[in-house]
């Protein structure tokens, strides 16, 4: 059955979809005793979120998984983000507050890890929400498989849209290296928000995101679906994408973002190529190098794990040629 949520957002235009909306009244929570041994810690990274802040802890302290430690990482926010963070957790004492001069997402997440004490570690970006049950159905499907990661799907939404970016509909369990990187759409769709991940193994194989730079989810998330004993699927919860368009995903157009993209495909392709994971050719592929005049590009030239192709303009591919890895 569809949640809650996942009806009042879908829908193909504006006219038929709205946002849920949250009664931030202080008033309406109660008081909630500090957790000594959390299931799940939920690490919320927040840089000038105010506008959705609110509605994210909203959906994250009416779990109904109340076995939770929920840090939230002050990334050296320049607005009153953390006013309201800050009231819920004077009466919330299973939220921790971490503040931090402005580093990026990837040094904000491994700060919230080195004080995480859950069982299994989840990840939400201040703009986005979760259904109401959405740890607890991950966190029983993980122990119910003993799986290291549970995945659930995602929709990214915005007031006019509901795009499902991944499709669950069954519970089932993946070991193999491939079908792992399948079912998580690894190629396309790294995010680390639409699972858990068991803190044992994040540690033992020191997990961790790139830091002090944009894109820095895609090496973290191929590592750890690598790592990972098995990934168990959740059905009919879903983490809520939401499309800001002053987000960092959605403002990559600056130089250092480009960059940093690039980077962190190259990245990927060499961890795919050092562990000799059987991926189809193109499955991942990254900029080797790149000829621009006046700032337009000229040739760009790609590299997958067993062949190099060549773009005019950047967009016409005209040469491809096999290499040796």
């Amino acid at each position: 059955m569809m949640s809650s949520i996942a009806n009042i957002l879908k829908g193909n235009n504006a006219s038929n979809t709205s946002l849920p909306v949250v009664n931030y009244n202080i008033e309406q929570y109660k008081f909630r005793n500090e957790c000594t041994n959390p299931k799940v810690t939920i690490i919320i990274p927040v840089y000038n979120a105010r506008e959705y802040i609110e509605r994210c802890m909203h959906y994250l302290v009416m779990q109904t998984l109340e076995d939770i430690e929920i840090i939230v990482v002050n990334d050296g926010s320049t607005d009153n983000s953390m006013e309201p963070v800050n009231k819920l957790a004077q009466i919330d004492k299973r939220i921790k507050i971490i503040n931090q001069q402005n580093m990026l997402q990837g040094a904000a997440r491994n700060n919230g890890l080195k004080y995480a004490r859950g069982e299994y570690i989840g990840f939400c970006d201040a703009d986005d929400y979760v259904d109401l049950d959405y740890y607890e159905a991950l966190y029983k499907i993980a122990k119910k498989h003993d799986a290291d990661i549970a995945l659930a799907e995602n929709v990214r939404v915005s007031i006019t849209k509901y795009k499902p970016r991944l499709c669950i509909k069954n519970e089932i369990e993946y070991e193999d290296i491939m079908n792992k990187f399948k079912v998580c759409n690894q190629n396309k769709n790294e995010c680390p928000t639409n699972k858990i991940y068991r803190k044992e193994y994040i540690d033992k194989y020191n997990i961790r995101f790139t830091e002090g730079v944009y894109c820095e989810d895609k090496l973290f998330s191929i590592t750890a679906v690598y790592y990972a004993n098995k990934i168990a699927t959740v059905p009919d919860v879903r983490y809520f994408y939401w499309e800001n368009p002053r987000s960092t995903v959605n403002a990559r157009k600056t130089r250092k973002h480009i960059q940093d993209r690039i980077a962190a495909k190259r990245a990927v392709l060499a961890f795919v190529k050092e562990k000799k994971i059987p991926v189809e050719n193109w499955y991942f592929k990254a900029e080797k190098q790149r000829f621009s005049l006046f700032g337009i590009p000229v040739l760009i030239i790609k590299e997958s794990t067993k062949s190099e192709k060549w773009y005019l303009l950047g967009i016409l591919p005209f040469f491809e040629k096999n290499i040796i890895n």
